[in-house]
């Protein structure tokens, strides 16, 4: 979910590997010029979704291995939770409302309605499911440090302490 940590955690994972850290976010901007936020405004959130699901696409076509931060909407689309759950290792960073509320504050450089905080409890509701059904592992971070997220995530994968 947006703040969740997913950039941050994801740069402390390839900072602690030495594997290279793909945004998604960046993806997207890459690959049409423009940034999520603008994508939303002017051609709408179906719009931006297949440029989330592409950019996943183009991370998966990378060789390994990486860190990749994956947009929380490609969930919602059954070809893009299947290829997350074969395609590596996937870390949900959970976090309660009020968590990601709090760290997504006027939601300046995000979607619009990023920073409404009903906006943010309904994709959460709708998601979570989802999110159970792809994540090899789930991990709380409301009152975690991002070194000790990334720990927690390095336990578990063990090519990471290969």
């Amino acid at each position: 979910m947006v703040g969740a940590g997913k950039t941050t955690i994801g740069h402390a994972l390839s900072k602690r590997t030495g594997w290279p850290y793909i945004d998604n976010d960046d993806l997207v901007k890459s690959m049409t010029g423009r940034d999520s936020a603008e994508i939303f405004e002017t051609d709408g959130e179906d719009v931006l979704h297949l440029a989330e699901i592409q950019a996943l696409d183009v991370a998966f076509g990378t060789d390994p291995p990486l860190v990749v931060g994956v947009a929380g909407a490609v969930v919602g689309d059954p070809a893009a939770r299947e290829a997350l759950r074969e395609g590596g290792h996937v870390v949900w960073l959970r976090a309660r409302p009020e968590t990601l509320i709090a760290r997504v504050g006027d939601g300046e450089g995000r979607r619009a309605d990023a920073a409404n905080p009903d906006w943010i409890r309904a994709r959460l509701r709708e998601r979570e499911p989802l999110y159970a059904v792809v994540a090899h592992q789930i991990v709380d971070v409301d009152d975690a440090t991002p070194e000790a997220i990334a720990e927690t995530i390095l336990e578990a994968i063990p090519a990471a302490r290969a």
